[in-house]
């Protein structure tokens, strides 16, 4: 990739190249590597304070959108659309934490001299010290305890949405939504001019094709 007046910014591993003028050289780019974060190497001040500053801002901003490609951004929502959408995402967590929990009981069937693993277990590993070693003791599985904190979340979400009528907003969107579909129906078949026989057949076909897109 080519920097400013066709000076190389990348080397082919990937590396940044400094963006200062070799000394003496009559305008030639500096062949050191660029510190972190910024464009120049520690000889051309990539090591004063106020570069090791910015630097550090950089790399941290970097981290941010690198957070936000995984976590997402921003979109555009309603609080209604939000909480149906917590509740949809956390009753998918439930139900994937259900799975593991239920893994964990099965392989415990199977082994009859086995202890439980989702009440005991090993709670504690240190490599050194005198108190160095293993504690095994009665206490929940991982697993088990954040399927009960994510079933906790259901149910808090759950009654959020109650309490905010999502359900009875749901209704009344879908009605609205079917008046405006019946008027524009309406308006489309006045504008055909259809034949009796054609017009004798519209509540046959009409609600048919409507059906098939609802599901």
């Amino acid at each position: 990739m080519a920097g400013k007046d066709g000076w190389e910014e990348f080397r082919a591993g990937g590396q940044r190249r400094c963006q200062g003028t070799k000394k003496n050289s009559g305008g030639l780019q500096c062949g050191g590597m660029a510190m972190q974060g910024q464009e120049v190497c520690k000889v051309h001040g990539g090591n004063a304070k106020q570069n090791l500053a910015a630097a550090k801002r950089r790399i941290t901003e970097e981290k941010a959108r690198s957070l936000v490609e995984t976590y997402g951004r921003k979109i555009e929502t309603t609080a209604t659309e939000a909480l149906l959408e917590e509740v949809q995402w956390t009753a998918g967590h439930v139900a994937w934490l259900r799975a593991r929990v239920q893994e964990i009981e099965t392989v415990e069937d199977a082994g009859s001299d086995a202890e439980n693993g989702l009440v005991w277990g090993t709670t504690r590993r240190k490599s050194g010290g005198e108190d160095r070693g293993v504690t095994e003791e009665a206490a929940p599985n991982v697993w088990l305890r954040l399927y009960q904190t994510e079933r906790t979340h259901l149910v808090k979400v759950c009654s959020e949405a109650i309490r905010a009528g999502i359900e009875e907003r749901r209704v009344q969107l879908a009605e609205q939504q079917g008046q405006l579909v019946a008027q524009a129906i309406r308006a489309i078949l006045g504008d055909l001019g259809l034949t009796a026989e054609q017009q004798a057949r519209v509540p046959e076909v009409v609600p048919r094709h409507l059906r098939a897109l609802a599901s």
